[in-house]
């Protein structure tokens, strides 16, 4: 399939396809019996790859760490401890900000007490 309907199928943009293609997330092919024309041309590898990504980043993964989850999963022949360690590593970072967030919440709940009772 062409980058268009790569578009279309995973509800990226042209311009973020191409920049994950250019950082070497995914992968397009050219045909190279042709040659009046630079088309790539994707598989459905590269859709499950865009669907990870698009996973990855919506729970706080950067686009570096999802390289490094892309190639351990689909390059490494022992990707599994790698893997792990990258998701714990993850779990942990969420763990630190969720209790960040709850201390900030705490304070700012004091605040709110305050300005209520008239004492700031």
């Amino acid at each position: 399939m062409l980058i268009n309907e790569l578009s279309k199928r995973t509800g990226l943009s042209i311009h973020t396809i191409r920049y994950y293609e250019n950082l070497g997330m995914i992968e397009g092919f050219t045909n190279e019996k042709v040659k009046s024309n630079n088309y790539k041309h994707y598989n459905d590898n590269v859709i499950e790859r865009l669907e990870i990504i698009i996973e990855a980043k919506e729970v706080g993964f950067t686009l570096a760490e999802i390289k490094k989850i892309l190639t351990a999963w689909f390059e490494s022949t022992d990707s599994k401890p790698e893997t792990l360690e990258l998701f714990k590593a993850k779990i942990k970072e969420i763990d630190n900000k969720i209790k960040y967030f709850k201390q900030t919440r705490s304070l700012l709940e004091k605040v709110c007490e305050k300005l209520q009772n008239d004492e700031c």
